[in-house]
């Protein structure tokens, strides 16, 4: 036998509505309370909610000195924040995807010269071995800098083992070295990603 109880509104004992209906809206709780959802909440099927992990920020704590024209991987040092040890593999300096989905990658890379040749400075993300994103910052032939910075973020679908890595270049005037600098207390120049709740 099945039984059917139709009611709009259920209250504890205290008259406090904890659960309502109205309007094919239905409230749970009230203001103030806590609910605990024993199991998995889904909406339409899929499950609700998450945790924005995996995350890291992988950062330069030494300078790292670059060719001229030269497209070089990046190494780290250092990694301020993981969700767990070793989610950036600081020997290897990149991040490989132990759970798939969408990402938020960013890049920061702030060359410098102490000479004032800087022309163009450009930073990369890399997937899988091959350049994905580039930012480019171009000064121009006659607009030589000490220093430049270039940098931006993206939202990438990633797979599991899919890996990321960070690629830096700067044109000199002269044709000489720049320095990707790094710093022991700043975040200079750095890598930093975490998987988007979806």
């Amino acid at each position: 036998m099945t039984a059917i109880l139709k009611v709009d509104t259920i209250q504890d004992t205290s008259g406090n509505n904890i659960i309502n209906e109205s309007s094919d809206t239905i409230t749970i709780g009230a203001s103030g309370d806590t609910t605990n959802i024993i199991g998995t909440l889904q909406n339409n099927g899929s499950a609700v909610g998450g945790t924005n992990t995996p995350f890291f920020i992988a950062r330069k704590t030494s300078d790292q000195v670059i060719s001229d024209a030269a497209t070089t991987k990046l190494t780290f040092e250092a990694t301020d924040t993981e969700s767990s040890s070793g989610v950036f593999d600081l020997t290897n300096n990149k991040f490989t995807v132990t759970e798939a989905g969408k990402y938020n990658i960013s890049i920061n890379v702030y060359h410098y010269d102490s000479t004032n040749d800087i022309l163009r400075s450009d930073g990369w993300i890399y997937k899988n071995g091959s350049a994905y994103a580039q930012w480019i910052n171009d000064r121009g032939s006659d607009q030589d800098e000490r220093g430049l910075q270039v940098g931006g973020s993206i939202i990438m679908n990633l797979s599991v083992n899919d890996y990321i890595e960070a690629y830096a270049r700067a044109d000199q005037s002269d044709g000489g070295s720049t320095n990707i600098e790094g710093s022991a207390s700043l975040l200079l120049t750095y890598l930093s990603g975490f998987k988007l709740i979806t």
